[in-house]
């Protein structure tokens, strides 16, 4: 799914869980390419669940409750 959707050089990536199923390396990989593509000034929009793979990527979080966005920081 992702090696398709980079193959056109998007703007904007959206990524649903784009670290599940991927062993420790393969986080490792996909981290180090989704920070090139964010230094590019391109935009990745991302759905998880992982605290931790967010606050390395993300310049800005939005929390979601039951469909309903109540954070931002």
């Amino acid at each position: 799914g992702l090696a398709q959707a980079i193959m056109e050089n998007p703007k904007m990536l959206i990524l649903d869980e784009p670290f599940n199923g991927l062993d420790k390396d393969g986080v490792k990989e996909m981290r180090e390419y989704l920070l090139s593509y964010k230094e590019q000034g391109k935009t990745i929009l991302i759905c998880s669940h992982s605290a931790e793979d967010i606050s390395v990527l993300c310049d800005t979080v939005h929390e979601m409750d039951k469909g309903v966005i109540e954070g931002v920081r």
